[in-house]
């Protein structure tokens, strides 16, 4: 799975550029036994028209969500995600 944080509108050319990471994991990470990578956009805003135009002859899955951002998380979600220092301890072994 590839997921593309954008920090503005939905722009068609972001299909095109999903497309191209999808099959470059299909080919390099993906194993036999898996299903083939699915894609996941998320903008701050999108057209549905736009949406839809620029999806319709897209040749891999992708999906377009927008996001909000909020100060605070919502009370169903605390306790379900790590604590920031956890996601730090845990990058830190990436980075090296």
């Amino acid at each position: 799975m590839a997921i593309e944080l954008k920090i503005g509108r939905f722009k068609p050319e972001f299909v095109g550029k999903m497309q191209f990471y999808l099959t470059a994991l299909d080919r390099q990470v993906r194993q036999e036994d898996e299903n083939s990578s699915v894609g996941i956009i998320l903008c701050k805003e999108k057209g549905r028209t736009i949406v839809e135009y620029a999806l319709h002859d897209a040749s891999k899955p992708i999906g377009v969500a927008p996001y909000q951002i909020t100060k605070t998380l919502p009370k169903e979600l605390r306790g379900q995600l790590p604590q920031p220092e956890e996601i730090a301890a845990l990058l830190e072994g990436i980075a090296e």
